[in-house]
């Protein structure tokens, strides 16, 4: 059993090519976090699976291709059922998944104040207290506690420092920290609602305007070598691409696994595109990012 403290530091087993994770513990100590920070790995991740249906699943793991080669299994167990399930199911043999039980859990004092903070009450207190729901729940799920092969207690952590430690326990060592959506776009037809950043490039003069780069696109090499051979067009390019390096670290030291950046012209036809191809290359260059460039209104009249 690897016993994971708020540091998160233990170390986790290497996942096998076919890996399924069931993850549970304490009402309120962090399963919905946990659920998110691995579905962003990369993980398929299968929530408040009955505990039966999880032989079933494990059989499915058995013969799954590579789509589905990490599971999480996210089980709100309270008593033995789920050991027994586990037991049952085994881990499909030598060819089968390999199986672990990550368990959440938490002081009182902690799992007090969050059923407090949401004005809910612990599915277990009935007529009593929060802290009666507690103590019995935590009474019916000490056998899966003690079987657990990792066990992190969430006392002093927030959501994103339990998103970290669960990066640092699962994420593949080539895993992207952020995944950068950078996009062209026309002013014209509105800034994208979901941009974290926006830059403008109609400082620069508009191809629209010289009539044989007109029915050409930012994608085009001659449209590109006008738009970027502009005076303060390489210099923009290279310093916004060198602004965002501290940006993007600072995603994933706080582990905002996307970001999306829009740069726009008049009409998304022309300088956008032109700038969005070359900082893109850039901002992919850096360490730790992944980069998907979108042409939002290419194509329009």
């Amino acid at each position: 059993m690897t016993d994971a403290t708020s540091e998160a530091t233990a170390p986790a087993t290497e996942p096998s090519a076919r890996s399924v994770l069931v993850v549970t513990g304490m009402s309120g100590a962090g399963r919905s976090t946990v659920s998110n920070a691995l579905e962003d790995l990369g993980w398929y991740v299968v929530d408040n699976l009955p505990p039966q249906m999880l032989r079933p699943l494990l059989d499915l793991a058995g013969h799954s291709d590579e789509r589905l080669a990490r599971i999480a299994v996210v089980v709100d167990v309270r008593g033995g059922q789920l050991l027994s399930e586990l037991k049952d199911a085994g881990t499909g043999g030598v060819d089968g998944p390999q199986v672990r039980l990550l368990f959440l859990e938490a002081n009182d004092a902690a799992l007090v104040r969050r059923f407090e903070a949401v004005r809910r009450p612990h599915p277990l207190q009935g007529s009593g207290t929060i802290l009666d729901g507690i103590t019995a729940e935590r009474t019916m799920t000490a056998a899966v506690r003690e079987q657990s092969d990792i066990i992190i207690d969430t006392s002093e952590l927030n959501i994103h420092q339990l998103a970290n430690a669960i990066n640092e326990l699962f994420a593949d060592d080539d895993a992207p920290g952020v995944r950068v959506t950078i996009t062209s776009f026309g002013f014209k037809y509105g800034v994208p609602t979901d941009a974290d950043m926006v830059a403008d490039a109609r400082f620069l003069p508009n191809p629209f305007w010289v009539p044989e780069l007109r029915p050409h696109t930012g994608k085009d090499q001659d449209v590109s070598d006008y738009v970027l051979g502009q005076p303060g067009a390489l210099e923009f390019v290279e310093r916004y691409a060198e602004a965002l390096r501290p940006v993007l670290a600072g995603y994933q030291r706080e582990n905002k696994s996307h970001a999306t950046i829009a740069i726009g012209c008049t009409g998304g036809k022309h300088r956008s595109v032109a700038v969005v191809e070359r900082i893109a290359g850039l901002i992919g260059a850096q360490p730790g990012v992944v980069v998907n460039v979108k042409h939002r209104d290419l194509g329009r009249e």
